[in-house]
């Protein structure tokens, strides 16, 4: 039975094995460090990005991109709304308006969506924004993936014409039933 409990008390888990920890000094390697240099000119497993236009929302001359890298669908909008309601509303609020909870107990109010300069901004600027952070805002490169951060792009353009929108940007069968008073 001493035994046992001997043998017991005696195991190697992981935490025991050797290893070297990051940013260590060591003695193992030449230059003393025990994290290695990550290898000049290699890419990580789905990380080549090779359109910068659509990583970065800049043209090759470094202007923003004025369009969406392809045309919005019902799926895109509800996920650009989904990804907004949960990383934008706190500041911007669910209309872009720029009064959200965050700003109402105190926080830096952002512009509101719905200013000229914003409606005429490209959309590149809004990815941008998202990608790097501006003033308060911070980036949300690690938070958001490129896709979701283009369709939270799509989103403000919604969100945009919805508010400044007029009878002729409604479809005629549409038009008909406001107009008749329908609520359909």
């Amino acid at each position: 039975m001493a035994a046992t409990l001997v043998l017991a008390g005696c195991r190697q888990d992981m935490h025991d094995q050797p290893k070297y920890k990051p940013l260590v000094a060591s003695g193992f390697f030449r230059d003393g460090l025990s994290a290695r240099p990550i290898i000049a000119d290699t890419v990580a497993r789905g990380h080549l990005d090779e359109d910068p236009e659509y990583y970065t929302g800049k043209s090759a001359s470094g202007k923003f991109v004025d369009r969406l890298p392809e045309a919005p669908t019902a799926e895109m909008l509800r996920r650009g709304q989904e990804r907004f309601g949960i990383y934008c509303t706190p500041c911007h609020d669910h209309t872009g308006s720029g009064r959200g909870m965050v700003v109402r107990r105190g926080f830096k109010q952002p512009p509101s969506y719905h200013i000229d300069r914003l409606r005429q901004a490209p959309a590149g600027y809004f990815y941008d924004v998202m990608t790097n952070g501006f003033g308060a805002m911070p980036d949300y490169r690690g938070q958001i993936d490129p896709a979701d951060r283009w369709a939270i792009v799509a989103y403000i353009r919604a969100l945009q014409r919805s508010q400044h929108a007029a009878l002729a940007d409604v479809p005629a069968d549409e038009a008909a039933k406001l107009k008749g008073g329908s609520g359909g």
